[in-house]
């Protein structure tokens, strides 16, 4: 198959390689892709929708699996279908369930879906007024896209205060902080619940846990993600009993109701406290790192898995009895305003298994080009050797400013 994936992160880079691990023969192509991705296919400068859709009708690509949420919401897939092209994906209508927090609110509200008390404000005064009048920890977030930077904990009004102005009067977040929430802050432990959907059940994959703050024990800004593991442990029957019944069936009927029919991946990301499960957050596409973190623990054929769900069929998910640990190498700089131009050295050891988010060849050298820069995982038959593996192989790497969590796979 010609198979385009867009996206130029470690997740595209985790895909393809599974993808061609699975099936040798796959012509694969990434928009634009990244110095990883062209060692398993070409990559194709490609910027706007127009030129993705012309690309894929040109080349008579048979499957487009997209990485990109902004493209999603800007409806990359009713683009496709309207040129009956074959693509993984929600709709602009479905995809609006991560591009808009305030309309997943509201469509969580209608369908029982548990999740946090939580109001949406567009105007400074009453997002002021309201904060007073709770105690804290609160949560506010940018209701759009926000690159998993749009969520953050205040501890008193002068920090909500504060961030309210920032979001909603200094743009911080750009237009995707417009409309603000501020829901209750939960105190339990998150799961990363990735599924696919075939447009009328919802099959879901090995949990995980992502490690989102930039700093150990879970301290400073978030970021797009420092590492995962999986299975989360936490995540035991009881736990995953409460959450098809009060998260995931519940989705599944609003969908149907609502006709937000698409084939495509779903992730809920959960908070569970005392073993009932809150959704904090719809993804329509497959997560960072988590991706880079389960897919090696998967024993099906992901092109299989993809076609079933294209064509409406039952899908069968065969997972590897392992367990699997991903540590992010960031940038000098990460969240902010990352170094790049760095020169990493140490990956041509065979016994790393990586994925490379943000980084480029220049000159036969691999380059960093962002602030997310390598996934090292391990995976191995305990958790507890799977993150001893990955970070061993971290060890073995080296760029200058690099940086990294310690933590990874700690359960608090």
């Amino acid at each position: 198959m010609k198979i385009l994936i867009i996206g130029n992160g470690g997740r595209e880079h985790a895909i393809g390689m599974k993808l061609k691990k699975d099936n040798p023969l796959h012509e694969l192509y990434f928009a634009k892709g990244n110095g990883g991705t062209e060692t398993i296919g070409s990559n194709i400068s490609l910027a706007s929708l127009d030129e993705i859709v012309n690309f894929a009708e040109q080349k008579k690509i048979d499957l487009t699996i997209v990485g990109s949420e902004a493209l999603l919401v800007e409806g990359i897939v009713d683009a496709f279908e309207q040129m009956n092209l074959k693509i993984f994906g929600p709709n602009k209508a479905a995809a609006m369930l991560e591009g808009d927090k305030a309309f997943a609110k509201e469509f969580m509200n209608e369908y029982g879906v548990r999740t946090a008390k939580h109001h949406s404000f567009t105007n400074v005064e009453h997002a002021l007024a309201y904060s007073k009048d709770h105690s804290y920890p609160l949560v506010i977030k940018a209701t759009g896209l926000a690159a998993g930077k749009g969520v953050f904990i205040v501890n008193n009004y002068e920090e909500a205060s504060t961030t309210i102005n920032d979001l909603l009067i200094h743009k911080l977040m750009g237009e995707a902080g417009n409309e603000i929430v501020i829901e209750e802050f939960l105190n339990g432990f998150e799961v990363s619940v990735l599924s696919v959907f075939n447009g009328n059940k919802i099959y879901p994959f090995i949990s995980a846990k992502d490690h989102k703050k930039i700093f150990e024990n879970e301290e400073g800004p978030n970021t797009g993600g420092m590492g995962a593991i999986a299975p989360n442990p936490l995540f035991t029957k009881e736990v995953e009993l409460d959450f098809e019944q009060n998260i995931m069936l519940p989705t599944l009927k609003g969908l149907i109701n609502r006709n937000l029919i698409f084939s495509g991946v779903i992730f809920f990301g959960l908070m569970v406290v005392n073993n009932k499960c809150y959704l904090l957050e719809y993804n329509m596409r497959l997560g960072d790192p988590e991706t880079q973190t389960i897919l090696p623990l998967l024993n099906t054929d992901l092109t299989e898995v993809i076609e079933n769900a294209l064509n409406g069929k039952e899908i069968a998910l065969d997972w590897k009895k392992a367990h699997a640990c991903c540590v992010v190498l960031s940038s000098k700089g990460y969240p902010e305003k990352a170094e790049t131009g760095k020169i990493i050295h140490g990956l041509n050891n065979s016994n790393i298994n990586f994925a490379i988010a943000g980084a480029i060849k220049e000159n036969d050298e691999l380059v960093t080009s962002g602030g997310r820069v390598l996934n090292i995982i391990g995976t191995a038959d305990t958790l507890e050797a799977a993150i001893d593996k990955a970070y061993d192989a971290v060890g073995q790497v080296h760029f200058d400013g690099m940086y990294y969590r310690k933590d990874i796979g700690k359960i608090r």
